[in-house]
């Protein structure tokens, strides 16, 4: 397979994991086994430190020290503003209008490139972004009920701030892959992420009671940190040295499917018609952004 065929597929595994580890976060979380921002906390500092051996084993750049701040930046933007603003955020609004905010990601990374990396929009780009919105809103509202959190509009809002967050941070690293491989600074991110979210999860990450985790909830964390973290921020700088911003940012809307097909496999969910065809959407708007 080629370089491009190998981005694709990092880009699905990477929302196979994302997709799946709703559940899994989910039942740590609301189970009360670890409180939200020390989960964030453990995940970030767990990569990290899986980053830093990884690193050991594959040979790496040095990197310069003027590409620092931009390092420093991508750690604040994908890491920390994202992780705590997201799990914020869904403590005051519901997770439909949370997942309905970021199906924007794709349509702000299609406007960053625009701007910044000056990457050229096509009417084919712009179609395939529309379709995949719609079929993906379709899923995401679908048969779900309109309960509502204790703020919606705050926790609307930081949802819509991690969104914005993530799609600038898709730009960053797309510069620091132009010159460097991942393995190279993956492993920084990560460090400095760890130390700006260590405020915000240290008091709720020393009151965790580790002894009283049953088996399920500790494979839970090791795949939330193995695979949605170590995996998934690995695999996607890999897949941006090959790809355009915009067509990594569309793969996010392949994750309603397979949450809903884990759903579907956990008895929790049911394939129907109309599902099939939003999916059907987003298949060919994922097709239209990554035709040459």
């Amino acid at each position: 397979m080629n370089s491009r065929g190998n981005a694709l597929v990092a880009l699905i595994l990477v929302q196979l994991f994302y997709g799946v580890t709703f559940t899994f976060a989910n039942d740590v979380i609301v189970g009360g086994h670890i409180m939200p921002f020390g989960f964030i906390l453990l995940r970030v500092t767990c990569a990290a430190i899986l980053f830093w051996l990884f690193s050991l084993l594959v040979p790496s750049k040095k990197i310069a020290r003027s590409d620092f701040p931009k390092l420093l930046a991508a750690s604040f933007f994908g890491v920390a503003l994202n992780m705590l603003a997201f799990f914020k955020g869904l403590q005051y609004t519901t997770p439909i209008n949370g997942s309905v905010i970021m199906i924007t990601v794709p349509i702000i990374v299609l406007i960053l490139s625009a701007i910044i990396l000056k990457e050229r929009i096509t009417g084919l780009k712009v179609l395939g972004v529309m379709l995949g919105l719609s079929g993906a809103l379709v899923l995401s509202l679908y048969g779900q009920s309109s309960e509502f959190g204790e703020d919606i509009l705050l926790g609307n809002f930081l949802i819509f701030i991690n969104a914005a967050s993530y799609s600038y941070y898709l730009i960053l690293i797309k510069k620091l892959t132009a010159k460097y491989h991942p393995y190279d600074f993956i492993k920084w991110l990560f460090l400095f992420g760890s130390i700006m979210v260590f405020p915000f999860g240290y008091s709720e990450l020393s009151v965790v009671e580790w002894g009283s985790f049953p088996a399920y909830i500790w494979f839970s964390i090791g795949f939330v940190i193995v695979f949605a973290t170590f995996g998934t921020y690995l695999l996607n700088p890999m897949a941006l040295r090959n790809l355009k911003a915009t067509t990594v940012s569309t793969f996010l809307y392949l994750q309603p499917i397979f949450a809903g097909l884990f759903a579907v496999f956990m008895g929790s969910d049911q394939i129907d018609t109309v599902k099939g065809l939003a999916a059907l959407l987003i298949f060919i708007g994922v097709y239209l952004v990554t035709k040459k």
